[in-house]
């Protein structure tokens, strides 16, 4: 990421940014809601902002690995850059040739109203922490379209049913008779959305990391796998 962060190309820039736009943005809303206590309106607006000064000044690109991993080096950049806010009167909202990525502010509302999440006790534990919901929500939606496009409605309902709503005590051949499925499909099943989540999940986590290094380091905290 951090390569093409720097690219001499603007197109290999502009979409590794909107990239990290797409998996970063209702993680920064979220922690200025709460952490800064901003309104609706005033947290849209400054998530924007910063996201355009990021790009327009280049922030990302200064990023060392060596001192910290991209995510809390991007969440500090946040911190000092509602606090510069917080000084000076709000500029007009810059746009110029920042990328267009479609920010569902309402659906995050929605998601704040229906927690119990109060202002954060660590700052980085809780940007992470929403950081690795959205990484995952999108992996699953990711998955469940894959599915559903080529016919395996089935294999996704398994995994759905066993992995991410969890019963209580459901047993492999409770949910074969469940969907009318063999029992020794279900195994199958699971075997094959499991790798196709993981594959999603580590083609989404590959663009938010600045290195190489700090994906390996990633993929092995949150999958438990050792990736090249």
């Amino acid at each position: 990421m951090l390569e093409r962060l720097r690219s001499g190309e603007p197109v290999v820039r502009s979409t590794a940014f909107g990239e990290l736009v797409t998996g970063y943005w209702k993680p920064v809303y979220k922690y200025v809601r709460l952490k800064w206590r901003q309104d609706e309106h005033d947290a849209a607006d400054t998530t924007q902002e910063f996201l355009a000064a990021a790009f327009e000044k280049s922030w990302f690109e200064r990023f060392d690995p060596a001192q910290s991993r991209f995510r809390t080096f991007l969440r500090v950049c946040l911190d000092r850059f509602v606090m510069n806010q917080q000084q000076q009167a709000r500029s007009q909202r810059r746009g110029g040739a920042v990328p267009l990525v479609p920010l569902d502010f309402p659906g995050v509302e929605r998601e704040l109203a229906h927690s119990s999440a109060g202002e954060p006790a660590d700052g980085d534990d809780y940007f992470r922490q929403e950081l690795v919901r959205e990484l995952f929500t999108r992996s699953i939606a990711d998955v469940r379209a894959e599915c559903e496009g080529s016919g395996r409605s089935t294999a996704f309902r398994v995994f759905e049913r066993y992995d991410l709503e969890q019963p209580d005590g459901l047993t492999y051949a409770q949910l074969a008779l469940e969907l009318s499925i063999p029992a020794t499909q279900v195994t199958n099943y699971l075997a094959a959305v499991r790798r196709m989540f993981r594959g999603r999940v580590l083609e989404h986590l590959r663009v938010l990391c600045g290195t190489d290094d700090e994906f390996r380091a990633e993929a092995r905290e949150l999958l438990g796998l050792e990736v090249g």
